[in-house]
């Protein structure tokens, strides 16, 4: 248990930038101790002492803000930043060296039983407000963007945004931890931007075809 304490803090320090100590982080993190209660609360569950771990993940979550069951499996080096409204279900499995922003769900969609919640992978990113729901497994190397709702199976090295979970990009064996879920594709965007030069393209013919001068292309590249 204090092993995975030790990478705990570790995972902070490494990611976390405003981190400056190991004893700032044992002491004013609160991802680092929602996890310490979650690694004896979870030993109590495969006890068989359920009632006591369940009261010892509620104090724990009412502590920290952050809602871990005590069935869940979480492995080494996870990291949770600004976890306020962090949900993670019973049956949720989470590898190594995850990385996942604040008010994350990985829940059941209420249909299932027996396995209900997602299997994460490991070096996994899932941004801020983003929805995990359903038995299935997002793949090693994988990013959810901010606020995405995933609600089926996603690839390893892959990059999901929007609501429902799109997969944007596919690529090879991404770095061991990729923190940034900003800098994501929008395939929103790039639709309307394609409709929009279109939108150009016909209004010019129109007018070709009506004998008056052409429209002068003029497409605002900034964000929309």
């Amino acid at each position: 248990m204090f092993d995975n304490l030790r990478a705990d803090v570790q995972s902070v320090l490494e990611r976390d930038p405003a981190a400056k100590s190991k004893w700032e982080v044992l002491l004013c993190y609160p991802c680092v101790k929602a996890m310490a209660y979650h690694r004896l609360a979870h030993r109590l569950y495969l006890a068989g002492h359920t009632t006591l771990a369940r009261w010892l993940s509620q104090h724990a979550g009412h502590v920290t803000g952050i809602e871990i069951h005590p069935g869940a499996q979480i492995g080494k080096g996870f990291f949770i930043d600004h976890g306020s409204g962090v949900v993670i279900g019973e049956t949720t499995v989470i590898g190594d060296n995850v990385t996942i922003y604040q008010g994350v769900t990985l829940g059941g969609t209420g249909k299932e039983t027996g396995k209900r919640h997602p299997t994460i992978g490991n070096n996994v990113t899932i941004g801020a407000g983003a929805k995990v729901l359903g038995p299935f497994t997002v793949g090693d190397n994988s990013k959810i963007g901010a606020s995405a709702v995933v609600l089926k199976a996603v690839p390893p090295n892959c990059t999901v945004v929007g609501n429902p979970g799109r997969i944007v990009r596919r690529q090879g064996e991404a770095p061991k931890v990729d923190l940034d879920h900003v800098h994501l594709p929008d395939p929103v965007k790039e639709r309307i931007k394609a409709l929009e030069r279109r939108i150009y393209e016909l209004e010019n013919y129109m007018h070709r075809m009506h004998g008056t001068h052409q429209i002068k292309e003029d497409i605002d590249d900034a964000d929309l």
